[in-house]
């Protein structure tokens, strides 16, 4: 998998750019497979946003941003939403649909009797 990184106006010390990289590392492990990321760091005036791109399978791409007074909790706010996406996305249908007839069999036993 390859991760790529971009920085618009903005100095990025090695230490962020490893623990990007390992961040996104261990979401793509937990996702199963990635095809790709890109990380792009934009600095413009006191804020400073970081957008995570990562290429899932089947064509999906998996999309966070987060910003901050620094790029340290910006990255933070990005990965904690891209791990959001990439658990929404793990479930599969057969289990969305077996929790949801789990939670109406109750009622369907209710109403027979």
């Amino acid at each position: 998998m390859e991760i790529i990184f971009h920085s618009h106006h903005a100095a990025i010390s090695p230490r962020l750019q490893q623990r990007a990289e390992q961040a996104v590392r261990r979401l793509v492990e937990r996702l199963g497979r990635g095809v790709d990321a890109v990380v792009r760091f934009e600095g413009d005036g006191p804020t400073r946003r970081v957008e995570v791109v990562l290429h899932a399978p089947r064509g999906r791409r998996l999309v966070a941003h987060g910003e901050g007074r620094s790029f340290g909790p910006a990255l933070t706010e990005a990965l904690d939403r891209l791990a959001a996406r990439v658990s929404h996305a793990k479930r599969t249908r057969k289990a969305t649909a077996r929790a949801r007839t789990a939670k109406t069999a109750p009622d369907r036993r209710l109403a027979r009797a």
